[in-house]
């Protein structure tokens, strides 16, 4: 019975506002014609504005390109491949030049020693995000820079109960005036959620701030646990020695995106997303703003 009424209060309250609605806009056409202006041109004026053009809506491939490396924005001097084998394991490797000339002419027992000197990690280019874009490859990132600062914290959730623990977790964020967009995993049965921000701040600063917005989470759903909450990308505060940090795959890659999956599904910032990256369609945080 409770539940009736609520929904015949806020029935009512909905007819009102139509109400509303409709004598504010008899109040504006009198309006309109009491300075002699035609309602159709004020119409057609307003449907101009309203219709994306494609000046504004629509991005050159190299602009696309852009605005996905100024989002997504980790170590430019080194990035990393996914690979599959023929048994059907995969995983992500930093893409590499290898000198065969030096590994060939080394002795069978030192092949391995010089392979890892002569190697070098080849940097992040705008080929290499179309080719990503586009699905000729997949990539991944190391959000932690050489400075132990990074661009964006990502948040991963997995397993069965990640619809309910992500959505929770941004509705902590807009809570906190935190803007983040979800993205569905690669795998379909996951998600990150991804904070970006105006400028590189401290690892271990922007970790705190993921900490924070997850135990309002828990205090909103307390259901969470490590269950659904995987971990924080960057993994690290500080640059672990002799490598990169944790990797985190780049979203928006051509296949996975068309079937449903490495998508991005909402946000909590006033934006509408857009796959395929034709507009900029989320905000960044300025993290002075945080004083945790």
């Amino acid at each position: 019975m409770n539940g009736d009424r609520a929904d015949s209060a806020e029935i009512d309250a909905l007819h009102k506002k139509c109400l509303d609605l409709e004598h504010e806009n008899e109040r504006l056409r009198s309006l309109i014609a009491n300075h002699g202006i035609a309602a159709e041109a004020v119409a057609k004026q307003a449907q101009s504005l309203a219709k994306p053009t494609a000046n504004r809506c629509t991005l050159s491939t190299p602009e696309k390109i852009a605005l996905f490396r100024s989002l997504f924005r980790g170590r430019q001097d080194v990035y990393a491949q996914r690979w599959e084998s023929p048994d059907g394991r995969s995983g992500y490797s930093p893409r590499t030049e290898r000198d065969w000339h030096a590994y060939n002419a080394a002795k069978p027992e030192d092949r391995k020693r010089i392979d890892r000197q002569t190697r070098k990690n080849l940097p992040l280019t705008d080929d290499a995000i179309h080719a990503h874009l586009t699905g000729k490859q997949t990539l991944g990132v190391y959000p932690l820079l050489p400075d132990e600062t990074c661009w964006f914290l990502a948040v991963d959730f997995d397993k069965k109960t990640w619809k309910e623990d992500a959505s929770a977790f941004l509705l902590a964020c807009r809570d906190l005036n935190v803007p983040a967009a979800l993205e569905h995993s690669r795998s379909g049965n996951g998600a990150h959620i991804w904070l970006f921000f105006e400028r590189p701040v401290l690892a271990g600063v922007a970790r705190r701030l993921g900490t924070l917005i997850l135990t309002r989470t828990m205090e909103r759903r307390h259901q969470l646990g490590l269950d659904s909450y995987d971990r924080l990308f960057p993994n690290q505060d500080t640059m672990p020695k002799g490598g990169f940090g944790n990797l985190i795959a780049l979203p928006l890659q051509r296949f996975p995106a068309s079937r449903d999956s490495r998508s991005f599904l909402m946000t909590n910032c006033g934006h509408t997303p857009i796959n395929g990256v034709t507009s900029r369609p989320f905000s960044a945080f300025p993290i002075s703003q945080w004083s945790g």
